[in-house]
């Protein structure tokens, strides 16, 4: 006797944490290679980075979609 796969979560479940991982590295990038600032990665641009990560995670995961034509 096979068991049945386990129920999939909502559709969006890997979406945040690939949002937050592409935003983290899309702003340390910036804080790296932005020509004017210093080429220096300190614990602000740590710590900012992570938060334009955390908002970016946000931003995604609260867009609606048309498989949720509910959401508001």
């Amino acid at each position: 006797m096979t068991t049945p796969p386990p129920p999939e979560g909502p559709p969006g479940r890997r979406a945040g944490p690939t949002a937050f991982a592409i935003g983290t590295a899309a702003s340390l990038a910036f804080f790296a290679f932005f020509p004017t600032l210093p080429h220096v990665i300190d614990w602000g641009a740590v710590t900012t980075s992570l938060l334009i990560g955390a908002a970016t995670r946000w931003a995604w995961l609260a867009r609606p979609t048309k498989a949720r034509p509910d959401h508001r």
